[in-house]
């Protein structure tokens, strides 16, 4: 994937980041877009198999897949509202890998994502070992 397409888009996928009541989330329906779904039916479909996953991951459901509706225009400045859903990062990760990997977008996705879990692995090892050093220098100067 080339560079300049990666960036275009995790500059996407943050960009359609907001908040609700403290906790950032995305809608269903713009990252449908994103990963490159032109059905909705077919993008629900992801999202049926990541709430199984989140679920058999011992998380609930509804922490992280929360029904909502948006107003969008269909012509002559007219709107209606259609169903949608806030998904927390957690979820995103989640649909993304179970999206379907041929798209180069939902390949992206899990290439993100899985960057993304490492770097904070090792941020959280580190954190530990600085904790780990620390107690030892404590320790020896006693």
């Amino acid at each position: 994937m080339k560079k300049e397409l990666i960036k275009e888009l995790f500059q996407k996928f943050e960009a359609a980041r907001y908040e609700i009541k403290g906790i950032e989330c995305w809608s269903a329906r713009d990252l449908q877009e994103i990963l490159g779904y032109s059905q909705w039916r077919n993008f629900l479909n992801s999202i049926d198999k990541a709430k199984k996953a989140c679920e058999g991951a011992g998380e609930r459901i509804p922490d992280h897949f929360a029904d909502i509706s948006k107003m969008v225009k269909i012509g002559s400045e007219t709107e209606r509202e259609i169903a949608d859903i806030a998904l927390t990062r957690y979820a995103c990760y989640l649909v993304t890998q179970n999206g379907d990997p041929a798209k180069s977008e939902i390949a992206f996705a899990q290439t993100y994502f899985a960057i993304q879990t490492r770097k904070q692995e090792i941020i959280e090892q580190r954190l530990l070992d600085i904790a780990r050093v620390t107690a030892r220098e404590k320790l020896s100067n006693c």
